[in-house]
């Protein structure tokens, strides 16, 4: 995982929750991105098995409610914020790679 990429951190910690099966804000963020984060090359592990009811509705909104257990009436704004570091993140390292190539 290329360090100094704007999200790297919670891409890492993201990871390290689904290698350990804890369903963290971080993890269930890279779960969001997983298919983009794949394309760019990122091994992103397959959610547990026991997180089917959790993700039943996606993994947007169960980041949604785990934000918003968190952090109740400002959760929007914490969601948000976590996608755009994804987001921020995705294009950083798909630009990396382009430029590597």
């Amino acid at each position: 995982m290329p360090a100094g990429l704007p999200g790297a951190e919670l891409v890492t910690a993201g990871l390290d929750g689904l290698r350990r099966g804890d369903p963290t804000p971080e993890a269930l963020l890279v779960l969001v991105g997983a298919q983009r984060l794949r394309w760019a090359g990122v091994d992103v592990p397959d959610a547990p098995g026991e997180w089917a009811d959790l993700l039943a509705d996606g993994p947007e909104i169960a980041l949604y409610n785990t934000v918003a257990a968190a952090h109740g009436r400002n959760a929007h704004s914490h969601y948000n914020a976590l996608v755009r570091r994804l987001v921020s993140f995705e294009r950083a390292l798909e630009r990396m790679r382009r430029s590597a190539v």
